[in-house]
């Protein structure tokens, strides 16, 4: 038996902290995807680096277009923070985080150039004041 993509117990972290589902449309269609399975096809998009139409029928995740959507409208709303923040959490309480191994650069989060405006040097050479000696 193959591998849960998503497993019962990070599902139950991951659950309560999306967004409720919109009400259903009044102009027919289908039915909205789960999101245990929208979810799921999202882990195997990304897991497996195919293309959003080619993920396997058999997998119940619906279409490639509704798998697609659903991680633009969770990132719109924050949902991702939220999930990344509980992970984040549920590590660090079980001792599972080690901040000397992380790196971040300006690859992931943006750096200023100069730094903020008031903590600039001014060109002065620090010096306030125009020197009036000779």
């Amino acid at each position: 038996m193959a591998r849960k993509l998503l497993p019962d117990d990070l599902w139950a972290i991951v659950e309560p902290l999306l967004p409720p589902a919109p009400p259903p449309g009044r102009n027919g269609g289908r039915p909205r995807l789960g999101d245990r399975q929208a979810r799921t096809g999202i882990l195997f998009v990304l897991k497996t680096g195919l293309p959003w139409e080619d993920r396997p029928a058999e997998m119940g995740c619906g279409c490639g277009m509704s798998c697609w959507r659903r991680p633009a409208a969770w990132q719109a709303d924050g949902t991702w923070d939220r999930i990344h923040a509980a992970l984040l959490e549920r590590l660090a309480g079980a001792g599972r985080l080690d901040w000397s191994k992380a790196v971040i650069d300006s690859s992931s989060v943006r750096a200023v150039f100069g730094g903020p405006l008031s903590a600039r040097t001014p060109p002065t050479g620090g010096r306030t004041g125009a020197s009036t000696t000779c």
